[in-house]
């Protein structure tokens, strides 16, 4: 099983104080971290997980199960089930209609690869309810395959149907054998669509060192502790530029260019990008993996500032040898790496208004999602230290006063009672309700009426729901906003309630 040396940034040549730069960075971005490991030469110079995250964590890597797939595409092929020149509906009659568009019919498989499909956008996404795979063959195309790039998911997802039609597999089930020299941990799991299919476009949950495994694999080229797991030849091509992806790109570094299922990216490199910050960034040039989970999607050009921070802070220092440690910066690194964790919000912890609404239940006014009712209450729940024993401990470490640090979220949604709880100027954890998630909340006052929550989720779905509470003498106006792609919807929009006599049964 492949394992990785834990080394000092020095030995692998790059000054510790770099790589604090870079966290750092991104700190000062206020971008939601939750792990970055760096490879460099072999040797494991940075292993980092931002609490509550940790070496064990699954993780929703969204679109880097793309590249996943189309190493599974490759290992079929060196079997001799396929061809990449082979057109997809071949393999698909029972998904295709008798009158399929011609456009359609000439469609290879290196098409979807390279992400030339005959669609301009993800085909399943115009009906979630139908079956997915079939709407590839169905929706009508914009124009002929092989010629422009267009990000389309349900390509890569119609090419995990293909992998698990031809293999008789769950596909990460069939990576897992093929590729058993990796050790990808036994937990890491691919979500599936109502029909069955892995989600091989977004659906892969794993941990980071899952990903960095699979970096290391396809940065040398296939082999993994003297054994050839891949071709050689189809990861040359796969990580090339073989087309361009300039016109459609949000942000620079998806400006240059595309192979099978990677991106390149602006070192010469290529990357296994994931919605969120979820990136295995290869940098053959530096002989350097370096890994990232997440959770940019409410920071505009947010993956752009973990590249930035990884370009300008550690590259322009690597040295091609061993460097010097210097014991100030270095043990400043090596506390910092154990203190990291996900930034609770700034501002207001208290606020008069705590004590005029604390445990009373808002009748909340006809709305669409359902919801009835909702409670706020405010407790102290941790002892403040002054030096905590633990990494949990400085998470409760708050202010002498007696203020509350503490807050929790009580609703009535669909007739049924939900509530989580919130940190003030610390981070809570827990499982958040209706969806049973991991997630990690704190709350500040906006101004001394207006309360604001922001929950983390970190799980098989990574994002975040946000509510502010706005509260009048005896009313309260809720808005809620959700930022994740395909759940949480109840968490969106306005709510407006009226405050009930405090004897009433609470929520």
């Amino acid at each position: 099983m492949l394992t990785f040396q834990k080394s000092s940034p020095e030995n692998a040549g790059i000054p510790s104080g770099c790589i604090l730069n870079f966290i750092k960075r991104l700190k000062n971005c206020e971008v939601p971290m939750h792990s970055f490991l760096l490879l460099r030469r072999d040797l494991l110079a940075a292993e980092c997980y931002y609490f509550p995250c940790r070496a064990d964590t699954l993780h929703r890597m969204f679109s880097i199960s793309k590249s996943f797939t189309s190493i599974a595409v490759s290992l079929l092929a060196d079997e001799g089930k396929l061809s990449l020149d082979d057109p997809i509906i071949g393999y698909f009659p029972d998904k295709t209609p008798k009158d399929v568009h011609p456009w359609i019919r000439a469609m290879t498989i290196r098409d979807m690869l390279m992400m030339r499909t005959c669609h301009a956008s993800t085909t399943y996404k115009l009906d979630m309810t139908k079956d997915w795979v079939e709407s590839f063959f169905t929706t009508s195309p914009t124009h002929p395959a092989g010629r422009i790039f267009h990000y389309d998911t349900s390509a890569a997802h119609t090419l995990c149907a293909l992998v698990e039609r031809l293999s008789g597999k769950p596909m990460l089930s069939y990576l897992k054998e093929k590729l058993d020299e990796l050790g990808f941990s036994q937990e890491s799991y691919m979500l599936t669509d109502p029909f069955g299919v892995s989600l091989g476009g977004s659906g892969l949950v794993a941990t980071s060192m899952d990903l960095l495994k699979f970096g290391y694999l396809v940065l040398r080229k296939g082999r993994v502790n003297g054994r050839q797991l891949v071709s050689p030849s189809y990861l040359e091509d796969a990580t090339a530029n073989l087309t361009a992806t300039t016109v459609t790109a949000p942000i620079q570094s998806e400006a240059c260019g595309y192979g099978y299922q990677f991106w390149q990216n602006q070192k010469g490199g290529c990357v296994c990008y994931g919605m969120g910050g979820q990136l295995i960034i290869l940098l053959p040039e530096y002989d350097m993996i370096c890994v990232t989970t997440a959770d940019t999607q409410c920071i505009s050009g947010g993956n752009q500032l973990i590249y930035d921070a990884l370009y300008e802070e550690i590259l322009p220092f690597v040295s091609d040898g061993p460097v010097p440690v210097n014991t100030g910066t270095h043990s400043l690194w090596a506390n910092a790496v154990c203190q990291l964790r996900m930034e609770p919000l700034k501002g207001a912890l208290s606020s008069p208004v705590t004590q005029r609404v604390d445990s009373v239940r808002f009748h909340i006014l006809e709305n669409p999602a359902g919801f009835s009712g909702l409670r706020i209450s405010f407790s102290t729940n941790c002892a403040s230290k002054k030096q905590p024993a633990s990494h949990a401990d400085r998470l409760c470490a708050v202010s002498s006063g007696p203020e509350p640090d503490t807050g929790t979220l009580a609703f009535t949604l669909k007739e049924k009672a939900y509530s989580f709880s919130f940190g003030l100027g610390r981070l809570t954890t827990g499982r958040f309700p209706l969806y049973d998630m991991n997630y990690a909340a704190s709350g500040v006052f906006l101004d001394p009426d207006t309360l604001y929550i922001y929950v983390h989720i970190i799980d098989s779905y990574v994002g975040s729901v946000k509510f502010q509470l706005s509260f009048g003498a005896d009313d309260v106006t809720v808005f809620m906003k959700k930022q994740e792609e395909s759940l949480f919807w109840e968490f969106n929009g306005h709510l407006y309630g009226i405050r009930q006599d405090t004897s009433a049964e609470s929520s």
